[in-house]
């Protein structure tokens, strides 16, 4: 509970940031006549709305296990992450088809009203709030390993790029004169193919896991190893693992004396689970088969 509660108290932190900046960029984009503003903007409010999945997912995944949830509920998780993924590919979507419509009005002869003032110093103060707000998630993600978390963090950083490229697409827009105007909605298009890479890498981790996509062979690796350091265990092997949330599913056989007794065995096998959950993690879930070893 400690660790969920953790989680709110951070995600409260960006979503208040998000509310603030989402407002203040809307106001920037409309006064300020600004294409690329109005992206970001909508990009906040991607941002404000994925603190909302955040909230309700974690408070679903810290359910205990129930008569329909063997495993427990720790993948709702990284549903969370994986739905944040899809509402980024949206959001970058939209923005590039606005920022296209307006190049291409352009190139046929259309005005392009220059952004003013308000609009680039909002872009600037954009990229610092969500800054330090991303440094902030990242720190507590790593500290809590909590997937939906990171994924958090790596919005509010696409949104820190993002306003990097307005504040440029902007500036140019203003100082360079009427001619390059254009750089204004092109920044939007920049700021899309931004948030479509980081929107992927979110999508390619949580469909993975939600489709039981095995651990990293280096971590695979070590289980093996240090399985093989306890006295009596030989040729641990057949491992298969996921990940469950934030927690790892392991399965694996070992082999030992086929002469031992039942008990004897069975004390072993209690052996390995405790270091692997000492390893891992007591919410580790572990299944270990026992065979005997060749004579």
């Amino acid at each position: 509970m400690e660790r969920n509660k953790e989680i709110y108290q951070v995600t409260l932190v960006g979503g208040a940031a998000n509310v603030v900046l989402l407002l203040v960029k809307f106001l920037a984009g409309i006064f300020g006549h600004s294409a690329a503003m109005l992206a970001d903007a909508v990009h906040s409010l991607s941002d404000f709305v994925t603190d909302i999945i955040v909230l309700v997912f974690i408070h679903i995944s810290s359910k205990p296990q129930d008569k329909d949830h063997d495993y427990g509920h720790a993948k709702y998780e990284t549903l969370a992450t994986t739905l944040i993924g899809f509402a980024l590919l949206l959001v970058a979507g939209g923005i590039l088809y606005s920022g296209a419509t307006k190049i291409i009005g352009w190139w046929n002869g259309e005005t392009l009203v220059a952004p003013g003032m308000l609009a680039f110093w909002v872009a600037l103060l954009s990229i610092v709030i969500k800054e330090a707000v991303y440094r902030y998630t990242t720190v507590k993600a790593r500290k809590l390993d909590s997937q939906a978390l990171e994924a958090n963090a790596w919005h509010h950083r696409s949104d820190a790029l993002s306003s990097v490229g307005t504040a440029i697409g902007i500036g140019g827009a203003i100082f360079l004169g009427q001619r390059w105007t254009v750089l204004d909605p092109l920044a939007s298009i920049v700021v899309s193919l931004l948030i479509v890479k980081v929107a992927f890498d979110l999508l390619g981790n949580g469909i993975g896991d939600l489709t039981e996509r095995s651990l990293p062979d280096n971590i695979e690796q070590e289980m093996l190893s240090l399985v093989s350091t306890l006295p009596g265990v030989v040729e641990p092997h057949n491992l298969r693992t996921r990940r469950l949330g934030n927690h790892y599913a392991i399965e694996l056989h070992i082999r030992m004396d086929g002469d031992i007794t039942l008990r004897e065995a069975h004390d072993k096998a209690t052996e390995v689970e405790h270091l692997l959950r000492d390893r891992y993690g007591k919410e580790t879930h572990i299944a270990v088969h026992v065979e005997p070893k060749a004579e």
